[in-house]
Parts: C-alpha cells; structure tokens; sequence
C-alpha cells in the first residue's frame, strides 16, 4: 500500500470492474487482478493509483460536475504526454486515453506511476536535516521551467497545440470568462485588476511549450536529494504560448515572509520558509538561464495572481454547489478576496503603472 494514497473518498468512486474489464488488453500487466487508491493531494482533477498486483499506472480524470471548457482537458493533457518525455524526462509517459464516459463517468487518461516527494504545506520530514533543502527546491523548480521552454515542440509533433499570436490577449480574456462563470457576488478588486492588465498587456515574449499551472506542489522531487525534480504533473491546460506566463503563475503562488498575514495564512506551499529563493530571485535566474528579458514581469505577476483568484472561485463554487463533499474546498471561498486584493497592490506598486 503507497503511503501517498488513501482509500478512494465516498463520492468519488467509480465501477472499478468495468474499469478493469476496459482495460484488460490495452495495458500492460492489466490482466492480474486490480486495487484502486487515490491520491489525497490537489483540488481538481483526481487523481488514482491502479495496481494491477505491483504494476502501477496513474489514472487522472476531470472534477465531478460541470467544469470549465477548455480546464481538466484529459485529451489534451494526454497528447502532450505520449511524447513529451522523450525530450523532457520530468514528463511522466502517458500510455493510454479513453474518452468514452461510460467506463468511469468522465474522460480518462492512464500514464507512468513515478515515486517521489510532493511539497504542499510544509517541509517534508524527509528534507528536514538538509539545511539547503529549500534552496535546492527552489533552483530544480525553476531550471525545469527553463528546461521545458527550451523544448522544440515541433520536432514532437505538438506545432498545433496551440496559437501562440494573440495568447496573453486570449488568456486574460479567457480568465476573465470564467471568473463571470464562478464567482458568487461582483469584486471590484478583480474587475480594477482586469482593467490594468488590459491596458498593460506587453508584446508576447516569444513561443514555447506553456504548462499553465506550473508550481511547488504540481512537480516530485527526489525522496533524498531535494535538488532532484523527478516529475512534474498537471498538464491539462498545456498549450503554446508566452513563456513568461508560467513564471508569472509561479510568483503568484510563490508567497513570502513579508506577504501580507492574510496571504501568507492561505498559503498552499512553504516558500516563505528560510532558504527558498524569492520572487525577484527567481525571476533573475530565469532570465539568467533563458536569456529572456524580463522586464515587464509585473503585468505577469499580476495575471498569476489574477488567475489564482479565479482557480481559487471555480473549486470553491464546485462545494458550494454540491458537486463535491470534499471539505478542503470550502476554504477557497475565503482566498478569492485576499488574492484579489494583493492582485491589485502589486498592480498599483509596478514598474508599468497603476491606471485604474
């Protein structure tokens, strides 16, 4: 039994013998018999463990209920990964994609099982006598990133993943889309924030392969060397596009000790902790590595703090809605507000200028 797992919740089961029926003759080792746990960490998709009698794979599928067009793409998530890794080894492989619902009740992907460390809340024991822990996190996170923009998605055949003329434009209106669909009452802090980004929208910063969540507790890190990626996940929203866009997603998850309190308390990751690198230093060895300049950072900043606030609203209305009883999920209701709200400070302290 994996320690990472837990058994699946209540209201996230499915038939696991048409499952295994399905999958008997499509995946190796499919054919011994089949326990099913489920990954207790992240908010969206979720997340299972198959063990076909120690042959592990990893299913994912979309949250229960209506969920955003274009998010949870498990089509999407699982063509970028049948070939990403031969070019990108933290690309977990995926080997198999079922888009018929009968089987589970939602589209589905089967890819590689890697073992490893996720940070979420804390430091994990594991790291806790290695006083360079955080550091070393910190610089495999971003050289990673750096590494994936560096990628040539054409020589994989993903050159019509995406359009990347127009992305920045069709990110903050897309994300503006879906705030509209899932918050409960107006913001006026997100509807100024929407108003600066549009006037500061800058030049794209060039092409290449995008995650689009890319943070500390989507990637896995080495159980002894914290300075080992061995894995990143979540790419169903990967696309082409601005690469600077993802750095901008990771400064606005990545909090710091002087943060204001009501941020740092809804921190999803450690990075405040003595050791990880900050935001300005992370930008600064992103453009050391890349060669990117990265002077307009700001307006990336604010559009990850801007979607942050959004992601926070769609899982907060799936509770509020009764689509799942996951209790983790009715804390997000409160973070919109406080990301919001810092989206607009930073705005109004850039370099590029307020303008609300």
């Amino acid at each position: 039994m994996s320690a990472d797992t837990i058994p699946v919740r209540d209201d996230e089961h499915f038939d696991e013998g048409r499952l295994a029926d399905y999958l008997q003759g499509r995946l190796e080792g499919a054919d011994r018999p089949l326990v099913i746990r489920q990954f207790g960490g992240g908010a969206a998709n979720l997340t299972y463990d198959l063990d076909f009698g120690g042959r592990e794979y990893v299913l994912r599928r979309p949250p229960l209920g209506p969920v955003a067009p274009s998010s949870h793409d498990m089509a999407r998530e699982h063509r970028v990964l049948s070939v990403l890794y031969r070019a990108f080894p933290p690309a977990p492989r995926a080997f198999l994609f079922c888009e018929d619902p009968a089987v589970i009740g939602a589209p589905f992907l089967v890819m590689e099982r890697r073992v490893g460390i996720v940070v979420r809340r804390s430091i994990p024991p594991a790291y806790a006598g290695i006083q360079e822990a955080p550091r070393r996190m910190s610089e495999a996170l971003l050289d990673a990133l750096v590494d994936l923009h560096a990628v040539d998605y054409a020589a994989l055949g993903l050159e019509t993943l995406g359009r990347p003329a127009g992305f920045l434009e069709r990110q903050l209106e897309g994300w503006h889309g879906r705030w509209e669909n899932a918050r409960r009452e107006p913001l006026a802090d997100m509807e100024a924030v929407h108003r600066w980004l549009s006037a500061h929208c800058p030049p794209t910063s060039g092409a290449s392969l995008v995650h689009n969540d890319y943070k500390l507790d989507n990637v896995m890190l080495d159980e002894a060397d914290p300075g080992r990626l061995v894995a990143i996940f979540d790419w169903d929203m990967c696309t082409l596009g601005d690469p600077l866009s993802d750095l901008g997603a990771l400064l606005g998850y990545w909090s710091e000790p002087d943060d204001p309190p009501a941020l740092r308390a809804m921190a999803m990751m450690p990075t405040e902790a003595a050791g990880f690198l900050s935001r300005a230093e992370l930008v600064r060895r992103y453009a050391r590595r890349s060669g990117r300049d990265c002077s307009s950072i700001d307006f990336y900043h604010v559009l990850g703090l801007y979607r942050l606030a959004v992601i926070a609203a769609q899982i907060a209305i799936r509770f509020h809605r009764g689509q799942t009883r996951d209790e983790r999920f009715a804390r997000f209701g409160a973070l919109v507000a406080v990301v919001a709200a810092a989206a607009r400070t930073r705005a109004e302290q850039s370099r590029l200028g307020a303008d609300f």
